[in-house]
């Protein structure tokens, strides 16, 4: 009978890794099956769809979530800005591209799609519009607000006539977990410095407190003013009118967008259809007409030039201690990655890309200190803030030869705090009790119980002498009075647009923009190019390491309020997990963003 089980078990076992091959070999043949390079038919229509994230580098999934979301049919994580922009500027040269086709919804995930990243692509689109002299059309059933942005300035837009324009203002909904965590006896005490310092409210706290009520008006209105005054000229309406529709209406009928002049037509998809075969110099009878996804145009390689080189480090999510995940920025990849251009002589200047609301201080200085050093080895250095670049997204910032934001980048933030989270009740309540011998009246940090006073005395004295090197470094790196930073520091969240006026920013402009300067400040213009992210592979791909795969649309349906009440959830565990500071100090964002 036993010799029976081992045979059973070796059969079992020998079909498993049988059946995992099989696998693996369908999967490269399906990979082997698509075109190396991509081909670009005469007359093609270029058409970018909207539906996915726009993050400022490749997001690679690891092998077994690869694997996992391979099964599951799921795509990549969406296409890097840089190379949104590097394709568009492309496409409007290419003699084969006829016009440009918008459509689907943007979605967000993480830090990506954010309104200045959105900006930026805005600002491709426009100049692809304005320099090729190509047509631009832009269709969808509904338009939600991050897609119409976009879309506002295309030759024509199409609305269908059963859908809507989503025109509601911004709204900013925090969500607060002190109740909850009190109910089951978890305290959360807390050390910062600054009153807008509000990262650690939602664990002590049931709603906003009135600075950071203050703060978030403030910055949200900026976001709104901008998105109004794009809008409106783009459509050659008013502000005024925008914000009535948005007072007044909350979302259009599709008449309603028609009459009000935010839409050209309302049309079916066989009338858009027909519309971009006339493009494509087809007949309406035609059953098809030459097109490309803009992915897949990506993936058509583009001439090197220059023989210096400018590289581009993105630093992309909460900072944190160590190498990070792939959504986070690892302190010592990071710094690694900084050292490793420092030390090599071709690279001519180095752009820092920031788009994180902050985290570990000890993970902030090791990057700092980096960007430092590159100075010092004759190495311009230039930050491009994206959708924030807060808190410790800032300290790693402040030492930058210039700092460019958009006018709705979030930014600011100096601040610091301190979490210390105990159980005590939640364990008693269990029968679970701990008890302890210590060698010193101040002992070390645990999760059974909260600390005495003379322990939070110490603790908010190490968070201040943190706070305090941090208003040095930024008096230092943008040559203030410590107390003119002290003024507008203490956690305080600016837009890009104020911050310019605080001198906390230089200049307003993007990526492209940032580049331009490092070129100048490095004496190369004229002659370099730039090391450009490539889009993140799909699952397929990256299993396999080969191109392949198809050009099927991504099908994004809107999330139910279970998806909607599940992401909120992830999205503050997330950032718990994020909190792994070596001295539990962070600098970081004083909340969340949740903007609708």
């Amino acid at each position: 009978m036993r010799d029976f089980f081992k045979t059973l078990l070796a059969s079992l076992v020998a079909l498993v890794l049988f059946s995992g091959m099989a696998f693996l070999i369908f999967l490269g043949v399906v990979a082997s099956m698509g075109p190396a390079t991509p081909t670009v038919p005469a007359k093609a229509i270029l058409v970018f769809d909207l539906s996915q994230p726009i993050p400022d580098s490749a997001q690679e999934a690891g092998p077994q979530e690869a694997i996992q979301r391979a099964l599951a049919g799921g795509g990549s994580d969406g296409t890097p800005l840089p190379v949104l922009l590097n394709t568009l500027e492309k496409a409007a040269k290419d003699k084969n591209i006829a016009a440009l086709y918008l459509t689907g919804n943007v979605q967000g995930a993480g830090y990506a799609s954010g309104p200045a990243a959105l900006r930026e692509l805005r600002e491709a689109l426009q100049r692809f519009k304005q320099e090729s002299g190509k047509p631009v059309i832009a269709y969808n059933l509904n338009f939600g607000k991050l897609d119409y942005y976009l879309c506002a300035g295309a030759t024509t837009v199409y609305l269908h006539p059963f859908g809507g324009l989503d025109v509601t203002g911004l709204a900013s909904e925090p969500m607060f977990y002190a109740g909850a965590m009190k109910k089951y006896g978890i305290e959360m005490q807390v050390t910062r410095v600054g009153k807008y310092k509000s990262a650690v409210e939602p664990y002590f706290l049931e709603k906003m407190s009135d600075a950071n009520r203050e703060q978030t008006a403030r910055f949200l209105g900026d976001i709104w003013e901008e998105w109004k005054s794009i809008v409106a000229a783009d459509r050659k309406k008013t502000p005024e009118l925008i914000q009535q529709l948005a007072d007044e209406k909350m979302a259009l009928m599709p008449k309603e967008a028609l009459e009000t002049g935010l839409v050209d037509k309302l049309a079916t998809p066989d009338e858009v259809l027909d519309e971009l075969k006339k493009l494509a110099g087809k007949q309406a009878k035609d059953r098809d007409f030459p097109q490309i996804a803009l992915e897949t145009y990506a993936k058509i390689p583009s001439e090197a030039k220059g023989k210096h080189r400018i590289a581009v480090v993105y630093a992309e999510g909460a900072i944190v201690d160590g190498e990070g995940a792939g959504n986070q920025v690892g302190g010592d990849r990071v710094s690694r990655e900084l050292r490793r251009l420092r030390l090599d002589s071709k690279v001519k200047a180095i752009v820092l890309r920031v788009n994180s609301p902050g985290g570990s201080a000890t993970a902030s200085e090791l990057i700092q200190r980096e960007v430092i050093l590159c100075k010092a080895a004759g190495k311009p250095v230039v930050v491009s803030m994206g959708y924030v670049a807060a808190s410790g997204g800032y300290w790693i910032s402040t030492y930058a030869d210039r700092i460019f934001a958009q006018p709705n980048t979030i930014t600011g933030s100096i601040g610091v705090f301190g979490t210390l989270p105990n159980v005590k009740k939640l364990a008693n309540d269990h029968g679970i009790t701990w008890d302890s011998v210590q060698t010193a009246k101040l002992a070390a940090p645990s999760l059974a119980r909260p600390r005495t006073p003379e322990e939070l005395a110490r603790i908010q004295s190490l968070v201040d002498d943190i706070y305090d090197q941090f208003l040095a470094k930024v008096a230092e790196g943008r040559k203030m009075q410590k107390e003119a930073v002290h003024e507008i520091a203490q956690g305080r969240v600016w837009s890009g647009k104020e911050a310019q006026k605080l001198g906390l920013v230089d200049e307003m402009g993007g990526l492209r923009d940032a580049i331009a300067h490092a070129a100048k400040l490095a004496k190369i213009e004229g002659d370099y190019k730039v090391d450009a992210p490539e889009a993140a592979k799909p699952p397929i791909e990256k299993i396999m390491k080969m191109l392949g795969g198809s050009e099927k649309r991504k099908i994004v349906r809107a999330k139910g309020p279970a998806e909607q009440l599940k992401a909120e959830f992830e999205q503050m565990l997330a950032g718990l997990s994020a909190l792994n500071d070596p001295r539990g100090v962070y600098a970081r964002m004083p909340f969340d963003l949740n903007i609708k």
